[in-house]
């Protein structure tokens, strides 16, 4: 359970990072700087949930494990984000090159060679 929860985590945390940098892009319209203001407001949630997933992950993980755990995290998160809330198409273009950076995160857990 405890190699799961930093997983839990990162996963929360890319939700939220996803919506910060992302979720406005449905908003056009809105100020700037209204946008700005609260995308740093919730990336504040983020960051409450990264740092103790990155801590608690290093217990059973190594830093360039956490951090390839974190990118394949946000393809993810970001590929269902940008199909079910910015409406965006995903084209096999894009497919391929998560499917090449999940084979990179593969060699980072399956070695040392």
């Amino acid at each position: 359970m405890s190699k799961l929860l930093p997983v839990g985590l990162l996963v929360l945390s890319n939700l939220f990072m996803t919506l910060a940098w992302y979720g406005h892009l449905r908003f056009p319209h809105a100020p700037l700087v209204k946008v700005v203001l609260l995308s740093w407001g919730i990336a504040l949630i983020e960051y409450c949930l990264a740092v103790p997933a990155n801590r608690i992950g290093h217990a059973y993980y190594s830093a360039a494990e956490l951090k390839t755990m974190q990118e394949v995290i946000t393809l993810l998160v970001f590929a269902g984000f940008s199909v079910f809330f910015l409406k965006e198409s995903l084209t096999l273009n894009h497919l391929i090159g998560f499917a090449l950076i999940c084979a990179g995160a593969f060699f980072v857990f399956k070695g040392p060679f």
